[in-house]
């Protein structure tokens, strides 16, 4: 097996390896593809690239396999970094699709949701988000190790893959719920075999500078990458509109790029010394490396941020006011430093700031039945188990179902999937209430609380169900459990049955920790 030269950059603390995200483009032989291993080509020969970054069918819409173009990339003798989403494909179709990358020695992956489809042959296709990133994470972890599955004979054991999944995370968010949603869900994916994480698209170095505190002061010892992207004002107006989901463009930021179009080269020298800027901060203030991206960027433009980054690097605390672009009113998780314009290593205090989200009355019906019928060693738990043993397999339990999917549809909007994850995100459904069925934290594309979805018209279910722990002091029980992928085998069957029956995730992990006791 040949070395990954893109894993051992990334954990060499004397490197700072650099990724060039391409764009493969819709079509076998159109002229994207064609670009695309040509620039490839010209990665490699240079020496200056650690790996090139393919996306998966960004912004929603179709375009040539990542996979495929992997494949065509590594022989070309450079490290293709394939990012692999969660959308479009059941847990078998992932399964699968890891087997061929493991067959093809494509083994550095960037794991995501992914972007939400828009409307492509014949209309929007089908949302497919079966296994979140941490559920991928978790199964890539069990093929590093040889995953084991019954077989006819007996428990299989296959031999170890070996991938290096990294994550993504967003630390340009708005709201205090936002924020810490994305820094709980990053603990999950770390939890769950993240060997690298990637920052999403920003230009506010301070949110920059939080999340490698945030990673510090967890003891997280997995390199951190920063994203730069080379922004010109045609892509700076669709991500200030929030039409490009999780990427931060400021209206300060883009009335500076609306004045540096009338430069003669309209523009291109001085986005290009904004991305060296941020290079050169990146690597001064700790990071591992850097994903450099951009529509229609050409390596020459790279190998020059690159180049001029370093001669930066030495200077980079003078860069830091360049980068200078808050989000209006938005939240910090650390407070800032007035020296350096970054962050102090002391967390904001939460506890007094105003909730980002309505507390419905709704929400303490559900708590209070929570803790009259649901909790084990209450009296009501025990008599609520008693009945539904009765009830399994008898004439009334289609009645009992039938009921019980009334009360949940008036309440919570029910899908009946029969393996509820209600108690897990504040007595939210992410199966009916998050487009993406995101049921470990919230996706990286919501946008000042809204949805990314839905923008303007519903809250992402994380900020509201972070503003309803939060009231009782409890939002941490967002970050405790890596809830699993819904049990289909259980869908349209009662998810009561199931609980008080020990069917469902919830009753199950309830045993464990009882047995672990």
């Amino acid at each position: 097996m040949r070395e990954n030269l893109f894993k051992d950059a990334l954990l060499n603390p004397s490197m700072f390896p650099v990724t060039w995200e391409l764009v493969p483009g819709r079509g076998a032989r159109e002229t994207a593809q064609e670009k695309t291993l040509t620039y490839a080509k010209q990665a490699a020969e240079s020496g200056k690239i650690c790996a090139l970054t393919l996306t998966d069918n960004p912004g929603g819409t179709p375009a040539m396999s990542a996979d495929f173009m992997g494949g065509e990339i590594v022989k070309l003798g450079i490290e293709p970094l394939v990012h692999f989403t969660c959308k479009d494909k059941n847990r078998n179709q992932i399964e699968s699709q890891l087997y061929a990358l493991d067959r093809a020695g494509l083994r550095n992956l960037l794991i995501m949701s992914g972007d939400y489809p828009v409307s492509g042959y014949q209309g929007r296709p089908a949302p497919v988000f079966d296994l979140d990133p941490i559920h991928t994470l978790q199964l890539i972890s069990e093929m590093n190790k040889g995953l084991e599955y019954p077989g006819v004979k007996g428990i299989v054991r296959q031999k170890p893959s070996d991938f290096f999944p990294g994550a993504v995370v967003s630390p340009f968010k708005a709201t205090e719920a936002e924020q810490v949603a994305q820094y709980f869900k990053l603990k999950k994916k770390i939890a769950a075999g993240a060997q690298f994480v990637i920052t999403q698209l920003g230009y506010d170095a301070r949110k920059f500078h939080e999340v490698l505190l945030f990673m510090k002061q967890n003891d997280f010892k997995i390199p951190l990458v920063g994203n730069i992207y080379i922004l010109p004002y045609g892509a700076a107006k669709m991500m200030n509109r929030n039409e490009l989901p999780g990427s931060v463009v400021t209206d300060k930021l883009l009335t500076e790029l609306e004045q540096e179009r009338n430069n003669p080269d309209k523009g291109e020298e001085a986005r290009i010394l904004r991305a060296a800027r941020m290079y050169a901060i990146m690597k001064g203030i700790g990071y591992s490396g850097v994903h450099i991206g951009g529509h229609n960027i050409k390596y020459e433009q790279v190998e020059k941020i690159i180049s001029q980054g370093e001669v930066l690097a030495s200077q980079w605390t003078d860069l830091v006011r360049y980068f200078d672009y808050p989000i209006q009113d938005g939240f910090y998780y650390f407070e800032r430093d007035q020296k350096t314009g970054l962050n102090l290593e002391k967390p904001t205090q939460t506890k007094s700031r105003p909730l980002d989200a309505k507390i419905e009355f709704s929400y303490g019906l559900s708590r209070l039945s929570h803790k009259l019928m649901l909790e084990p060693g209450k009296k009501l738990y025990g008599l609520m188990k008693g009945i539904y043993r009765k009830v399994e397999g008898s004439k009334m339990e289609n009645t009992f179902h039938r009921l019980e999917h009334l009360i949940k549809v008036v309440l919570f909007d029910c899908k009946d999937c029969g393996d509820c994850a209600l108690i897990d995100v504040a007595y939210l459904c992410p199966m009916s209430q998050c487009p993406k069925n995101q049921r470990n934290g919230a996706c990286g594309g919501s946008f000042k609380g809204w949805c990314e979805v839905y923008p303007g018209k519903k809250q992402c279910i994380y900020v509201r169900a972070y503003a309803r722990l939060k009231k009782h002091g409890e939002e941490a029980q967002l970050e405790k459990d890596i809830v699993p992928p819904c049990n289909w085998d259980l869908y349209q069957t009662s998810s009561w049955i199931n609980y008080y029956l020990g069917k469902d995730h919830t009753s199950k992990r309830q045993s464990n920790r009882l047995s672990e006791k």
